[in-house]
């Protein structure tokens, strides 16, 4: 039996990544799952830690036994046994969107998962929009990196804080996702063996989440579907307890249970205008409250 690790799912294949240090042979094994998991309506998750059963060395194929206890397990996506989450924006070309930006912070707060913000193509902007944006995020609880692909700019540095951690990236189109994901990957990841010729069934299909190995316990996962955040199960009332910044000043306003939107003698409204808050994530916090309040509505 073979302790690996999920690294996509796709048409009733499995693909476990067995790492270095292992007795069999390291590299990737296509597995089908065995009939209990239905049975128990248990469904293997990319990110899941699995016992594998070997059926042909040679062609590294196998069956998936068990699936190990989860740490954590995200809905949307599916996924297990996160880390942290990389969310990456550019600086500009797209100029980023932050309002997008915050509600998935909001999200990933919301489910635990520690976020690092990375700000990519930093050598096609200026100056003060890196101040604007340190200025605006500094305070979110968030580390908070600025990168550029094309010329290296942080990669290394990037790579540090991924080091030994499995970390969901996530990012709207057009940001440099997948050069920086490749500038942080391709070479380990062509080091793995067969690894495209096995998976490649699934590459010009329906996108999958995909765990992609750097290093001794570290990886990295591409997240499909990061425009669709939803917050039905969410109410109002909670959306503030998800805002680092308002943490200092909660208890501290007049009336018990406000919501830092209309109320008189609110502490949070009184830090905005002192400029201890950043009026983008305050704007931003309101938005979303109006959202899940007219939902409430209908």
């Amino acid at each position: 039996m073979l302790t690996g690790k999920i690294i996509k799912g796709i048409g009733g294949f499995y693909y476990v990544y067995v790492p270095e240090g292992s007795t069999a042979r390291t590299g990737l094994y296509e597995c089908r799952a065995r009939g209990i998991f239905r049975k128990e309506k248990k469904k293997p998750l990319v990110g899941d830690d699995a016992q594998i059963a070997v059926i042909d060395p040679a062609e590294m194929t196998g069956n998936l036994e068990e699936l190990l206890p989860r740490k954590n397990e995200l809905v949307r996506p599916a996924v297990a046994n996160i880390d942290q989450v990389l969310v990456i924006f550019a600086m500009t070309a797209p100029e980023p969107n932050l309002y997008l930006l915050d509600r998935f912070l909001l999200m990933m707060r919301r489910q635990g998962v520690p976020a690092v913000i990375c700000f990519n193509k930093r050598d096609l902007a200026e100056q003060e929009a890196e101040e604007a944006l340190r200025e605006t995020y500094h305070r979110s609880g968030c580390q908070l990196i600025f990168t550029s692909a094309g010329s290296g700019q942080n990669v290394s540095r990037l790579r540090e804080l991924l080091d030994g951690r499995t970390t969901a990236v996530a990012g709207p189109s057009g940001v440099g996702k997948s050069s920086l994901i490749n500038a942080l990957s391709q070479k380990e990841w062509m080091q793995t063996g067969a690894v495209s010729r096995k998976i490649d069934r699934g590459r010009h299909t329906t996108r999958h989440s995909e765990l992609i190995p750097l290093g001794k316990g570290t990886y990295i996962m591409d997240t499909p579907g990061f425009s669709s955040l939803y917050v039905e199960d969410m109410v109002k009332e909670e959306l503030k307890d998800y805002m680092p910044e308002f943490g200092p000043y909660e208890g501290q306003c007049r009336f018990l249970g406000c919501t830092h939107i209309h109320e008189p003698g609110c502490r949070v409204k009184e830090a905005l205008e002192a400029r201890e808050i950043s009026k983008a994530r305050y704007d931003n916090y309101v938005l979303l409250y109006e959202e899940l309040r007219d939902k409430r509505r209908y």
